[in-house]
């Protein structure tokens, strides 16, 4: 998994969802990057370490450090032994490389940045990996994800990886804005479950907290809420999801767009296919959400 953690709550329970389903997952590394809000890279893998320790998976699950700056500012550095982002590339590439026969699952709930780099740093393992974002408005305009760094995006619509776009359209029915909790339902349903961490996790508002069910409450405690009844969109847990079963959102092959000053432009002729992922079922994710939090599962970890 890819993230950028400190990004609002969605990644945490993203992240929190993965770990705690191991009867669908097997785990091979976990990425950040920094995007513009939540600071710097150490605050990005602060909170995704919080995750990380409330799922009691530390010290064997390490948060490797990402790029903080573009795609187009780091590939003129590719060819230095260290350069930003480098420990989440390599590792990327490292776990593709060790893929015989399958491909390496790449889930992507940031920017692109760390997946972008890793490909062009090293293409021999485009057909090794498939990779799944969430982000973008498409085919409308705009999103957190794809303006943190459309420049990865374009390159991986440009390359030959295998991808799936999962779709966020704000407000809309049909994207990952769909799939919503509301802060009664939360209060209601986690409190105290989870794993117990083996030492007590300070939470990003203050507090201490044991279980990842009782984070949850404070996290959605400490947002605002919207639309009726007032919730909160669980944008990457989604995302996450449709890779536990498939059938929990409709897919469609399209030929690969590109952008073009932030709009989209479409390419009919274009070889090169992509999947959108849409029309998400909010009740079956959200109710396997609560219930892979309640009667968790650890995932198993592939040692690097």
């Amino acid at each position: 998994m890819d993230t950028d953690a400190n990004n609002e709550i969605d990644d945490q329970h993203a992240i929190a969802y993965l770990l705690l389903s191991g009867d669908a997952f097997l785990l091979e590394g976990l990425t950040v990057n920094r995007t513009n809000n939540g600071g710097d890279i150490e605050a990005q893998a602060l909170e995704a370490e919080r995750v990380v320790g409330l799922c009691n998976m530390q010290p064997a699950l390490n948060v490797t450090r990402g790029a903080s700056g573009s795609f187009d500012e780091i590939v003129p550095h590719l060819d230095k032994s260290r350069f930003d982002g480098s420990d989440a590339v390599n590792l990327i590439i490292r776990r593709a490389e060790a893929y015989l026969g399958q491909k390496l699952v790449l889930l992507a709930i940031g920017k692109l940045t760390n997946v972008a780099l890793a490909l062009k740093m090293r293409p021999d393992i485009i057909d090794k990996v498939k990779l799944v974002w969430l982000g973008s408005n498409y085919p409308n305009s705009g999103e957190y994800n794809l303006e943190a760094d459309p420049e990865s995006l374009n390159f991986v619509l440009d390359c030959a990886v295998e991808f799936e776009l999962a779709v966020v359209r704000y407000g809309a029915r049909s994207g990952t804005s769909a799939v919503r909790v509301t802060l009664e339902d939360v209060a209601t349903k986690l409190p105290g479950q989870g794993p117990a961490a083996r030492s007590p996790i300070t939470g990003r508002h203050g507090g201490s907290f044991i279980h990842f069910g009782d984070y949850s409450i404070n996290l959605l405690s400490n947002v605002d809420l919207y639309y009726d009844p007032p919730s909160r969109a669980l944008y990457d847990m989604a995302a996450t999801a449709i890779l536990k079963n498939p059938e929990w959102a409709e897919a469609r092959t399209i030929p690969a767009p590109t952008l073009e000053n932030g709009i989209w432009r479409e390419r009919p002729e274009n070889s090169r296919k992509i999947v959108i992922r849409e029309n998400f079922n909010q009740k079956m994710i959200v109710d396997d959400f609560y219930r892979t939090i309640c009667n968790y599962q650890l995932a198993e970890i592939v040692q690097d």
